[in-house]
């Protein structure tokens, strides 16, 4: 049994490739605005690691919504960086080329804390992964870090951090902006894991 891996190049997916050593990894640039930078961060992982990588292109930035896409939040966006059916489209995706690559089950990043959003807490995983195990193919998607928080899924991951600071989860730009939600979460878990106050 392959198994896959949703490789964003951030850090909570990043722990999880170290953690679980998937058989693919499946990066995609869906169209958000920091595409070249997470598939540059995710290649550097699935090299040091000898995992095989994919990068998915489909750009659904006309789909977008929020921080992630550079427009207006959404009336509906719990957070600024809500993009639409997101974690669906890219299990969709990854699912595609998980049939050609022999996968039988996808990994996504989802942590206790993503359940701001719909589409990551556990309930939705459970419901994806019965639609997509019922297809062709028959892949079942997990969450591995699901009862876990950033902080706890790193020290558990055992990931040095020399490779954890290949992450990268700024969602506006290639370059960390320091001031949207995935900077000021990176930042926090570094503070965090290195002991320094928060």
């Amino acid at each position: 049994m392959k198994t896959g891996l949703l490789l964003s190049g951030g850090m909570d997916s990043v722990a999880i490739a170290w953690w679980k050593r998937p058989d693919v990894a499946f990066t995609i640039d869906y169209g958000q605005r920091a595409a070249e930078a997470e598939i540059d961060a995710a290649r550097a992982v699935c090299d040091d690691l000898s995992i095989k990588h994919e990068i998915i292109r489909v750009d659904c930035s006309s789909l977008g919504s929020g921080d992630m896409v550079g427009a207006s939040p959404s009336a509906v966006a719990p957070v600024s960086e809500w993009w639409p059916f997101r974690n669906q489209l890219l299990l969709t995706l990854a699912g595609m080329a998980a049939i050609r690559a022999e996968v039988s089950e996808i990994m996504i990043g989802a942590l206790r804390t993503d359940g701001v959003h719909a589409d990551g807490r556990s309930e939705f995983l459970e419901k994806i992964s019965h639609l997509m195990s019922g297809q062709e193919g028959g892949i079942s998607v997990s969450a591995p870090a699901i009862d876990l928080d950033a902080v706890e899924l790193i020290k558990i991951s055992g990931i040095p951090v020399g490779i954890l600071s290949w992450a990268h989860s700024c969602h506006i730009a290639n370059a960390a902006c320091g001031s949207c939600h995935g900077c000021l979460k990176h930042y926090g878990t570094w503070k965090v894991i290195s002991g320094a106050p928060y």
